[in-house]
């Protein structure tokens, strides 16, 4: 069963951000374009809610976050039973611990998930994503390797995504409210 999700991601400038779009939109097959909300909340998990332009979810990734492979496990919901979600796990003593709110562009190019992302407050992302069998994974974990390289994207390296999600989850509040109020994602 494909239930490992194995990723590459790094940051990337605005520039380059402008520049892969065009890449995939010619070179790939356009799938998407999102507003997402995600609420990751304080449990012994990686315990997540969204609510995007199609539906709502629940997810739960084993593992460290941004290990290159993690086991995750989804169940999607209606759009509208996002408030419900969130006070399912706000009732039984799970807080919301931070919010990301993102747009993201989605491609599938050679087998390979692409999404280009810009998350309010925490800059732009590229990642390449592929679903592999537990005895697969490092084979596809070199592949997404490669294909970034063949992108001239540098990897960034785990410790500067650490440092950035702690600095992310430390000022959050304060950092998607400085931004403009006309970037309003998922201002339902």
């Amino acid at each position: 069963m494909k239930n490992i999700e194995v990723e590459m991601r790094s940051f990337i400038t605005p520039e380059q951000h402008g520049e892969l779009l065009e890449f995939f939109k010619n070179k790939a097959t356009f799938l998407n374009e999102d507003e997402q909300i995600t609420y990751y909340f304080d449990a012994p998990h990686d315990l997540r809610i969204q609510k995007n332009n199609f539906y709502s979810k629940i997810w739960l990734k084993k593992g460290k976050l941004h290990d290159e492979h993690r086991e995750e496990i989804e169940i999607k919901f209606a759009r509208e039973d996002f408030d419900t979600l969130e006070q399912l796990f706000l009732t039984i003593g799970f807080p919301v611990k931070i919010k990301w709110l993102r747009k993201r562009s989605t491609f599938q190019w050679e087998g390979i998930s692409v999404m280009l992302d810009w998350t309010k407050g925490y800059g732009y992302i590229i990642e390449l994503e592929k679903m592999a069998e537990e005895n697969e994974k490092e084979e596809v974990l070199l592949l997404l390797q490669q294909k970034l390289h063949s992108l001239q994207i540098p990897l960034t390296s785990r410790e500067r995504f650490d440092a950035k999600f702690k600095h992310y989850q430390e000022n959050w509040r304060q950092l998607i409210e400085e931004k403009e109020e006309s970037e309003n994602i998922l201002g339902d």
